[in-house]
């Protein structure tokens, strides 16, 4: 990405070789998430130029000094965090809140770039990754190996979208079995949400979207009721199939301050609103505080589906194999690389559960 709001290019950038504590991988596929456009329209922002992509796995090609615990020929998934595994957060197993490396968005550990483009140009990478590419280096921090029978393109979801959305449901809301939920939102974290919710033995499970095909998609992966929010009041109609009283958890996975607020109305008394969409870095939204406290809600942000990668990736792998995590069904299509621009768009408008850019 050159210039946010524009269509983004593809082209040869010149990549350095890994420095102490990287690693040089080679793509095998990427995951085409919105969090990607987010950077390319400047929610999510970066200067640019940034090579995009956080949501991949691939084969380590070399490793740099002082690499411990990979090797070349590892078959590996891209974690999007960097953490230390010893500041109070790490030590607290909330890694993905690491507080150790204080480096602006988009350079290495070290604060520098590790791809340049023909003008000499230093190029960030997003998430200090950038999957949208054929080779990277990255931090050794971002590497979680796997058994090498798993297909890396099923492997690359667990990525980001997989994870971040089960995640929300069973490690930071902790969802009991017998429970209510809504998902708003059911694009690829979205239907991963519904997953987590299935995983966790949830009774009712609520879609709410205003695409009827991503309505569709969220049935063929659990939920048992939907409501098309360009129809009818989302909230009115999640309390109306909860006999008024509104769901135990609500997820909004969507990142806009609207359906945060319809995510929190419509929870019940006690419940939890679990916030996985990232919104705006200027937006905000407003509850009324009385309310707040009268009610007793819960309002929880959930980072990465408050993750360990190392832990809990190989776990949803093993679910996949187990047959109780869908993986192939999330593919509805595979692009290459030169088709970025047309996997975005057919992502906006609510084509594809997941497309997936698949490298040679």
């Amino acid at each position: 990405m050159y210039e946010h709001n524009q269509p983004v290019v593809v082209e040869e950038l010149e990549l350095d070789d890994p420095k102490e504590n990287e690693v040089l991988v080679r793509t095998a596929a990427s995951g085409v998430c919105h969090s990607d456009l987010s950077v390319v329209t400047g929610t999510i922002y970066y200067d640019a130029a940034v090579a995009l992509g956080h949501e991949g796995a691939g084969v380590i090609e070399h490793v740099g000094r002082n690499v411990t615990g990979f090797q070349p020929g590892d078959t590996v998934i891209l974690s999007f965090v960097s953490y230390c595994g010893n500041c109070r957060m790490c030590q607290m197993e909330r890694v993905c809140l690491c507080q150790t490396y204080d480096v602006p968005r988009g350079f290495l550990l070290d604060g520098t770039y590790r791809l340049h483009n023909s003008s000499g140009d230093g190029i960030l990478q997003m998430a200090r990754i950038a999957t949208m590419s054929e080779y990277m280096v990255v931090p050794e921090q971002n590497l979680v190996k796997i058994d090498p029978h798993y297909s890396l393109e099923k492997a690359a979801l667990v990525g980001c979208g997989v994870t971040t959305g089960v995640g929300a449901v069973l490690n930071t809301a902790k969802v009991e079995p017998g429970s209510t939920v809504a998902v708003i939102g059911t694009g690829g974290v979205g239907l991963n949400a519904i997953q987590g919710a299935v995983l966790a033995q949830a009774e009712r499970i609520i879609a709410v979207d205003i695409a009827e095909k991503k309505l569709n998609f969220a049935k063929n992966f659990g939920a048992t009721d939907v409501v098309n929010a360009a129809e009818t009041d989302p909230v009115e109609a999640v309390r109306e199939l909860t006999d008024g009283l509104g769901v135990d958890y609500a997820f909004e996975v969507i990142g806009n301050p609207k359906t945060i607020v319809q995510a929190y109305d419509m929870v019940r008394p006690a419940g939890s609103a679990v916030i996985v969409g990232i919104a705006h870095h200027a937006s905000e939204f407003s509850i009324p505080a009385q309310r707040f406290v009268s009610s007793e809600k819960r309002l929880i942000g959930s980072f990465y589906g408050s993750c360990q990668p190392r832990v809990d990736m190989p776990k949803l792998l093993n679910l996949y194999t187990e047959g109780k995590l869908k993986l192939d069904e999330l593919i509805s299509r595979h692009y290459r690389l030169e088709q970025i621009n047309e996997a975005f768009a057919d992502m906006e408008a609510g084509e594809n559960a997941r497309g997936v850019i698949v490298f040679n």
